[in-house]
C-alpha cells in the first residue's frame, strides 16, 4: 500500500468537478483508491462517499492506493492535488 498526505487547494474543495476528475484519475488504475479525512475513509470510485466526505479548501487528507499498480496510482494522484 502507497499513500500520501494532501492539502485540497481546490477552491472549492472536492466538490463536484474536481470530485469527478479524482474519480476518472483514480479510476484509471486497477489499484484500489481511497481518500481519507480524519476518521472517515472514502472509495476515491464513489462520488456520494467523496461528496459526503465534506472536503473543503484546506483541507489535509489522505491518499490510498493498494493492488497492482499502486505506485503509478499515487504518483498521478499527488499530480492531480499538487
Amino acid at each position: 500500500m502507497k499513500e500520501i498526505t494532501v492539502s485540497v487547494k481546490f477552491k472549492e474543495g472536492l466538490h463536484a468537478r474536481p470530485a469527478v476528475k479524482l474519480i476518472k484519475t483514480a479510476a484509471a488504475f486497477d489499484s484500489s483508491v481511497t481518500v481519507c479525512k480524519k476518521d472517515k475513509v472514502v472509495l476515491a470510485s464513489s462520488i456520494t462517499q467523496i461528496l459526503g466526505a465534506c472536503i473543503v479548501c484546506g483541507d489535509e487528507i489522505t491518499v490510498r492506493a493498494e493492488g497492482s499498480d499502486e505506485e503509478k496510482a499515487i504518483e498521478e494522484l499527488a499530480r492531480f492535488f499538487a
